[in-house]
């Protein structure tokens, strides 16, 4: 015992007091120096200042005023030809619709919206300068030997096709002023309407109930739409143009089966022909812009609508009336009519 005293003991102030002491660690000296004073603070949280969410659409900027661009946008010393003067004018200035125009039986615009082309019982075809307010006429064609009944403009606005009593189609080229091809037909032409998807064909329809679909580049009939029918009303292209609508002067005592029939384009056989069957004809038919819709304006003086998908059914639930039948253009793009 007391050699484990001796050896395990304490060991005194006296014994060796030359030799050197063993040096403390950095971190048992950081331990104990912050063990033997307060321990700090943490500091106090604080919430970050608000920010609003982003919107989740970008934020309305006033308009700015666009400066009509230059008429010759092309290289400074090149011509350029009236027409595409007047196309780029349309492109930027604005259609002046203070002046009123004078009445017109047929009567379309063109893509130049400045100019409108009209059909005449005088065996004319005039093309009027709106924007001038006199009304200018800058044009007048004179190929027709009879009243001309429907005038339609060609799809680049270049060009118009027009026919009527004298059973011909006549292609106009307005800026030249010459006739371009002529299409014979074996009776009067009541309407025309151009194909949507394919600016090289058109329907015609006519007093004796022949639909044909010509193409401008050979100047023959591609298909023809046959079923005794009565006179052609009018004609209406879908979207796509796979399908048209057409109303004839078809009407029994109680019964008109044929009124408004649905043509498959391609395969020139009809969808539907018992679309209307009310005892009245229908002078007008007219796609809807954006929705799968038709509608007709019905001799019964009311506007018929029509679902545009199989079966073409008739709303019954929704007919605009209270209103004799004088006109029926509708504006583009939306289907505002005018009575």
């Amino acid at each position: 015992m007391d050699l484990l005293s001796a050896a395990y003991g304490a060991t005194s102030d006296d014994d060796d007091d030359g030799a050197e002491a063993t040096p403390t660690p950095a971190w048992a000296a950081t331990s104990y120096a912050s063990a033997a004073g307060p321990p700090p603070k943490r500091p106090r949280w604080e919430p970050p200042p608000y920010l609003p969410p982003p919107p989740p659409y970008p934020i309305p900027q006033p308009a700015r005023p666009r400066a009509a661009p230059p008429l010759a946008s092309t290289a400074s010393g090149r011509y350029v030809s009236k027409r595409e003067r007047a196309l780029m004018a349309a492109s930027s200035s604005p259609v002046d619709s203070s002046s009123p125009l004078p009445p017109s039986a047929a009567a379309q615009f063109g893509s130049p919206a400045h100019l409108l082309a009209s059909a005449g019982m005088d065996h004319t075809v005039h093309v009027f300068n709106v924007w001038n307010k006199g009304n200018t006429t800058a044009r007048v064609f004179k190929f027709h030997t009879a009243a001309v009944k429907d005038v339609r403009w060609s799809p680049n606005g270049l060009s118009l096709l027009s026919g009527g009593f004298d059973c011909s189609l006549r292609l106009v080229d307005v800026e030249e002023g010459k006739e371009i091809k002529v299409f014979k037909e074996d009776q009067a032409v009541e309407v025309i309407k151009f194909n949507p998807n394919n600016s090289n064909l058109f329907l015609s329809g006519g007093s004796k109930g022949s639909l044909r679909l010509w193409d401008i580049r050979s100047g023959l009939v591609t298909k023809e739409y046959q079923r005794n029918l009565g006179t052609i009303l009018d004609i209406e292209f879908s979207s796509d143009g796979k399908q048209f609508i057409c109303s004839t002067d078809t009407s029994r005592s109680n019964v008109s089966e044929n009124s408004i029939i649905i043509w498959d384009t391609l395969r020139q056989v009809p969808l539907s022909n018992q679309v209307y069957t009310e005892a009245y004809t229908c002078p007008c038919v007219r796609y809807h812009p954006f929705e799968a819709s038709f509608v007709a304006q019905s001799n019964g003086n009311y506007i018929a609508i029509f679902s545009a998908k199989s079966p073409f059914k008739l709303n019954k639930y929704m007919r605009y009336e209270g209103h004799g039948v004088w006109g029926f253009p509708n504006s583009n793009p939306g289907i505002t009519f005018q009575y």
